[in-house]
């Protein structure tokens, strides 16, 4: 049996011609809310993928009406895997998890699970598609931004809330100058505000935008169509684009960005005498826990009607 047989989190399978493996985050209960056990499975099912030479497509998609609402914040699994005991995740005693006091725990576990594993994604030896529905919120664009291609239904709404309901200032990978545009990127993290799937297709960062109720079959035919290119093509053109946006300096700011993350939950830290990495009510800012559904971003409304 393999390894991935037995993941809890995430479904792993491979098309009859061998050539798209599929990656299925499956947490829809919890709208695919990322946890420890998730992202470290989610990583070794790319892995997989990566390791498989006749695989040459693989689509991440979601169960569930929601792609992903980022970050686990606190579902009894994310507590389980946190709490001592033996539950814990592995993971939490490694990875700068067993450090002391201070910032460098936080930074070497957010290094490893949010940000490099992210950044080995976009980097994978394979055309990656992302197939989202539904709500594609905070952590949930790192998942999508580390695939080549995106693509919808009509469902899917996407936003960056972190600053807004936790202070932050924006996601650890922070791809969203280079997929939403400079002043774009300033607005949505400022507002909270989500964009639809038609509204990312016409500034670029989405694909296909297909039917609801189709997203699976379409996405698979799609995946198809670019697995039919050898790879000794297809990764010289994901090569070819990903060194220019590197050359143009995307990898320098998206670790000039996640110091910048780091400092922004220090900030946090010493402010609330070490109690919260976050903003909290006593702090200023509001209860995430609380806040009100995310509103689209309108070009003739402050803040649209929910």
């Amino acid at each position: 049996m393999s390894a991935v047989d037995e993941f809890r989190f995430v479904r792993y399978e491979t098309s009859p011609n061998g050539r798209v493996a599929t990656i299925s985050l499956n947490r829809p209960k919890q709208r695919n809310a990322q946890s420890r056990g998730l992202l470290v499975e989610l990583g070794l099912a790319f892995e997989e993928a990566q390791r498989d030479d006749a695989v040459r497509v693989v689509v991440l998609r979601a169960e569930g009406e929601t792609f992903s609402s980022g970050h686990d914040l606190g579902s009894s699994d994310d507590r389980a895997e946190r709490a001592d005991g033996p539950q814990q995740h592995e993971t939490y005693r490694s990875h700068g998890g067993s450090l002391g006091p201070g910032v460098e725990k936080l930074l070497m576990q957010e290094w490893h699970f949010f940000f490099s594993n992210t950044l080995a994604w976009r980097n994978l030896r394979k055309i990656t598609i992302a197939s989202c529905q539904g709500q594609v919120f905070s952590a949930g664009l790192m998942l999508a931004w580390a695939c080549d291609l995106i693509v919808t239904d009509e469902t899917a709404v996407f936003a960056d809330v972190v600053a807004t309901r936790l202070g932050m200032c924006g996601v650890e990978y922070f791809a969203h100058p280079w997929e939403f545009g400079v002043r774009r990127a300033k607005e949505l993290l400022l507002t909270g505000d989500s964009v639809s799937a038609e509204e990312a297709y016409r500034f670029g960062m989405v694909s296909r935008v297909f039917p609801t109720g189709t997203l699976q079959e379409r996405t698979e035919e799609y995946a198809q169509r670019i697995a039919e290119i050898p790879s000794a093509g297809s990764l010289m053109i994901k090569e070819a684009v990903n060194q220019t946006q590197d050359n143009q300096g995307f990898y320098n700011s998206l670790k000039a960005a996640f110091s910048l993350h780091e400092l922004n939950h220090a900030h946090w830290a010493v402010a609330s005498g070490g109690t919260s990495l976050a903003q909290t009510e006593e702090l200023g800012g509001g209860d995430w826990r609380t806040a009100g559904p995310v509103v689209p971003a309108r070009k003739d409304s402050v803040k649209a009607t929910p």
